[in-house]
């Protein structure tokens, strides 16, 4: 028999910032149509091969919900499992979804929405500039003194990019900016697909005070692919990974000053068992490139490149109260990418500078975004969603602040 928390319950730990692992044991399919802002998605398929790497402390705190599609209850296998693994703490949500949502829960669609209403949230807050997709074209066309640079995995940019876009992905920005925009009268230009990476980034370079002009491209591809606009396929253009001396110290500095306005704490290698504790969860992770990490990496610490960490906290650190440590080899990824962590609520760290050597282990990274039988197609990716589709999900998008309001537990402030 699994002990049961309520609504309230949750909420309260939520509220008070306490640990919880709030599970929907759903495909990522059904999961997307509806769930808690806070809820981590862990199918039942995948308990068993992820549920270590993304709840890595057994004595956490552990909230169970979810029906199959023949409206079969999920929560007794999932705990068995759980329990099979030696979780200790592992509760049934009381209702399930339909308490959740009968208890005067919000209920969100789609899928890492805490990032994607973070995002709008700062574009709200911030008023993040951007330009239409008909003013980037123009820009483009004209051969203007613009750059336009990519802030989504390189893989998702070869699918389908912006003419002359340059792959960038969101941490490597501050980073790599000052070499492909030497010039401060150079119009920079950050695109993702939708919305959430291109204003992270476009306000990432605000923020860290470049002497550019810098928008988001309004909507990402989608809005390029609306305003009947065609995209490239297949390019490979990259930021130059050698950097001058002066780039990476203003960088540097630019990071740094970033962060500590986020209120980011250093922390040194030999310290970090500070903040290993028995009833806390700390999840470490490299935010340098994936090739980087295989090349490289500290002992212990996980792959998730920076941008992506912000864009799919909710997967990587699904145990809400958690700390997390980040780290890098130039001291500018973690920080800036802390800087957005710490703002979204969470307890986060950079690791100070350590010596080359201590990257010691090598290997690719494990799979960071293992999905059931039903991955859900999102509208923003590959070239052939409808465009009531893609304008259904900006609408849903831009009504995520109001619904961040109505919910009350996100803890999210802007800098």
């Amino acid at each position: 028999m699994t002990d049961t928390l309520s609504f309230a319950d949750v909420r309260a730990h939520l509220l008070a910032r306490r640990e919880i692992a709030l599970i929907d044991l759903r495909e990522e399919h059904p999961f997307a149509q509806a769930h808690p802002l806070w809820a981590a998605n862990l199918p039942l398929s995948r308990i068993e091969p992820d549920a270590r790497r993304r709840i890595p402390r057994h004595d956490t705190l552990i909230v169970l919900y979810g029906e199959d599609d023949a409206g079969e209850d999920l929560v007794p296998r999932a705990a068995a499992l759980f329990a099979a693994l030696g979780y200790t703490r592992v509760h049934r949500l009381e209702g399930g979804l339909e308490g959740w949502r009968e208890a005067g829960g919000e209920l969100f669609r789609d899928v890492n929405v805490p990032s994607k209403s973070f995002g709008e949230l700062v574009e709200h807050e911030r008023h993040t500039p951007s330009l239409s997709a008909q003013e980037v074209k123009a820009l483009v066309d004209g051969q203007a003194n613009v750059v336009v640079l990519d802030a989504r995995r390189f893989d998702e940019y070869q699918t389908m990019s912006i003419p002359t876009a340059t792959s960038v992905p969101g941490a490597e920005l501050v980073l790599r900016v000052r070499a492909l925009a030497p010039d401060p009268a150079t119009q920079v230009i950050v695109n993702c697909a939708g919305r959430t990476r291109s204003i992270i980034g476009t306000q990432s370079l605000v923020n860290a005070g470049i002497p550019n002009p810098v928008a988001a491209l309004r909507n990402g591809t989608i809005g390029w692919k609306l305003a009947g606009q065609v995209l490239d396929q297949g390019a490979v253009r990259r930021a130059p990974t050698v950097l001058g001396e002066a780039i990476r110290t203003q960088a540097q500095a630019d990071a740094r000053g970033v962060a500590e306005r986020a209120g980011v704490q250093w922390i040194a290698l030999a310290a970090l068992h500070s903040l290993e504790a028995p009833d806390r969860t700390l999840y470490r992770f490299d935010v340098r490139t994936p090739d980087e990490y295989a090349a490289g990496h500290l002992p212990g610490f996980a792959s998730a490149p920076g941008g992506q960490l912000v864009q799919e906290t909710d997967h990587h650190v699904p145990v809400r109260g958690a700390r997390i440590v980040l780290a890098d080899d130039d001291a500018v990824r973690a920080p800036m990418t802390a800087s957005w962590l710490a703002q979204m609520g969470w307890d986060v760290h950079v690791l100070a500078p350590v010596d080359a050597a201590a990257f010691s282990e090598t290997g690719a990274p494990g799979a960071v975004h293992s999905v059931g039988a039903q991955r859900y197609r999102r509208p923003y990716e590959g070239t052939d969603a409808p465009a009531e589709a893609m304008q259904a999900y900006l609408d849903w998008e831009f009504g995520l602040v109001a619904q961040l309001g109505r919910d009350g537990t996100h803890h999210f402030r802007v800098i």
